[in-house]
This record gives C-alpha cells, sequence and structure tokens, in this order.
C-alpha cells in the first residue's frame, strides 16, 4: 500500500510539474493569415522553437538534438525547410500553393508568404507539426484545428458569421477540454470539494457554491468588471487546493465557513477560466452564446470528474482511500503554490 501511494504521489508531482507557473495558459502554437489588398497573403505561426526543431529532426528520420544553444536553433529550423513546408498546406480553391518559407526567432515564427491565384474565391489552411490544438486566425475570425486537422473553408471576400450552434459546440468542447484532461488544478480542487465526506448533499451543496461563484467572475471579468493578475489568481488557486484537501484531513462536516471559502475560491477559479476564455478569442456575432457553452462545458468536465471518483471509490474504498487521497492532493497543492509565487 505505502509503495501505491508514493509511486501515486510521484505520478501526481510529474503532472504537477508540467502546469507549475502557467497553469491556464494555451499551446504556443498559434497562426494567423491576412490578405493584402495586392494580392499577398502572410501566414504567421507562432512556435516552439526547440519543440519544432525536434519535430522537424524526427520527421527528416534522424535522433533530436538536446540542449540546442539558442543561437543555433534558427539556423537548424532553416536547414530543414523541405521537411517543414512538407508538413504545411495553403491551398485555394482546392489547390495547394507554394508559399515562401522565414524563420523569425524573435518572436519565434514560422512566417508563410505568397500571392493568391488570380480570381481564387476560398483559402483553407493546415498544419501537421503540432499535437494539440491550435487557434487559426484569418482576417479577425478565429477557429480551432487539431494537428494536421484542414481547416474549413475560409472565403477571400469575407468569411461569413460562424452559425450559433457552430459557436456552441466549438465553446463547449472547450470549456470541458479545459477540465478534462488539462485542467489537472480544477480537478484536484473539485476532487478535494468531493473527499469532504460520503454524503451527497454536502458534495452537491459545495458544487453549487463553487459553479454559480466562479460562474460570477467569469462573466465579470471577461466583460472587465473586475480583474486581477494572474500572479495573484494562479498562487491563490493553488492555495485553495490545499487548504480543501487539508480541511478534509480533520472534518467529515459540511459547516457554513467551509461554503463560504468554496465560494471565495470560486471566485478566483472563474478568473483563471476567463483568462483562458480571453486567449480563446469570443466572436463578436455570438460573444453571448460562446461564454454560456463554455461555462456549460467547463460544469460537464467537473461532473465527469465527480462521476468518475463516485465510481472508483465506491463501497468500502471512499474510507480506505479518502486520507492519502487528501494527503496527495495537498502536497500537490502546495507544490504549486511555491513554484507559483517564485
Amino acid at each position: 500500500m505505502k509503495n501505491r501511494l508514493l509511486l501515486l504521489l510521484a505520478l501526481l508531482l510529474l503532472a504537477a510539474r508540467v502546469q507549475t507557473l502557467h497553469a491556464h495558459e494555451l499551446g504556443k502554437t498559434r497562426a494567423t493569415a491576412h490578405f493584402a489588398a495586392d494580392g499577398t497573403y502572410v501566414i504567421d505561426v507562432a512556435v516552439d522553437p526547440a519543440a519544432l526543431l525536434s519535430k522537424l529532426q524526427i520527421l527528416a528520420g534522424r535522433q533530436p538534438d538536446t540542449d540546442v544553444p539558442a543561437s543555433e536553433i534558427a539556423p537548424r529550423i532553416e536547414a530543414l525547410r523541405a521537411v517543414l513546408l512538407a508538413n504545411v498546406k495553403a491551398t485555394f480553391d482546392d489547390v495547394p500553393d507554394r508559399p515562401t518559407f522565414t524563420y523569425i526567432p524573435d518572436p519565434s515564427t514560422i512566417r508563410l508568404t505568397g500571392h493568391v491565384p488570380l480570381a481564387a474565391r476560398s483559402f483553407r489552411f493546415a498544419y501537421d507539426l503540432v499535437l494539440g490544438a491550435f487557434p487559426l486566425t484569418v482576417d479577425g475570425r478565429t477557429v480551432w484545428l487539431t494537428g494536421g486537422q484542414e481547416s474549413e473553408v475560409f472565403l477571400l471576400a469575407g468569411a461569413p458569421a460562424p452559425s450559433r450552434l457552430h459557436v456552441a459546440g466549438q465553446y463547449l468542447a472547450l470549456g470541458f477540454e479545459h477540465i478534462v484532461p488539462k485542467g489537472l488544478d480544477h480537478i484536484l480542487f473539485v476532487l478535494g470539494i468531493f473527499l469532504l465526506g460520503s454524503a451527497w448533499r454536502q458534495v452537491l451543496l459545495q458544487v453549487t457554491t463553487f459553479t454559480i461563484a466562479h460562474s460570477i467572475t467569469l462573466g465579470l471579468t471577461i466583460y472587465g468588471v473586475v480583474s486581477l493578475p494572474s500572479s495573484i489568481v494562479e498562487p491563490m488557486i493553488a492555495v485553495s487546493i490545499t487548504y480543501v484537501a487539508i480541511e478534509n484531513l480533520f472534518t467529515v462536516t459540511l459547516t457554513p465557513w467551509r461554503l463560504g471559502l468554496v465560494f471565495a475560491f470560486g471566485l478566483l477559479h472563474g478568473m483563471g477560466f476567463a483568462g483562458v476564455l480571453r486567449e480563446l478569442g469570443l466572436p463578436r456575432s455570438e460573444f453571448m452564446t460562446a461564454l454560456v457553452t463554455f461555462n456549460l462545458g467547463v460544469e460537464a468536465g467537473q461532473l465527469a470528474v465527480i462521476a468518475t471518483a463516485a465510481t472508483l471509490l465506491t463501497l468500502g474504498l471512499f474510507t480506505r482511500l479518502r486520507r492519502p487521497a487528501c494527503l496527495l492532493i495537498a502536497a500537490v497543492g502546495a507544490y504549486w503554490t511555491i513554484v507559483r509565487i517564485f
């Protein structure tokens, strides 16, 4: 049993290390396309230079270099331009174009330039050098793609506004994804709520309080009514995780004090959600739809965490695993608190 707990702690700390300072930031990959009046186009893809170099070397059949000096990354990427261009696709009227490639070191950006074919009416884009989701912005309109996925069609004469149903589905999925699998800090906080005691009334009261609180600050922060810097919000979210886990070690009773703290911590978590939503961007034509469905996606993610925990801790497992789980959650929260402060 002791060895299993040590292994679980090691895995949690490893996952925590990935999310230390910027738990709510998205990946670095972002693509922006602009079409000029003179018929030229520019597509800038912001990238993580070290990760990009490793991927290009692997695709070229080479062993990835380690500890590459910053001054050497740019020329090595330039040397692999043929591999890079083979994994990027700019298509006009279903005909692939061959853009010119330039690597800009500061900030690390792949710049693709070319000329729009005469009479071309549509544009599509695909980028195969990233595994997760990334945003593509075309003249002010943002859509989300995964690595290797080709974008929807953009009309060059002016892209139509996305439909309400499309926006709702997209932001619902993004909200859920921010909890499962990307929101380890929120997952641990929700588990801390769940592990107070085995009474479902206690769980529902805390989850409802937390939901109301983070919904309030999510909306107010997006509208610019309230704001706190991430240097305060992120450490305090880590503190909230540590607190609920430690309190669980001393009580199994839900008190008004506990509900008050869950509400206060929920306000902080809402600001964290808002930070993500700002980075995602909200379509002007369906601003409220995106805001509401993102929040609903977050709620669905939280319910999925609780449902999974309830399934795993049925019968006598709740009593046996409750204290070890709380200790592990408190340790990870304390670790995050220290790292995010310093």
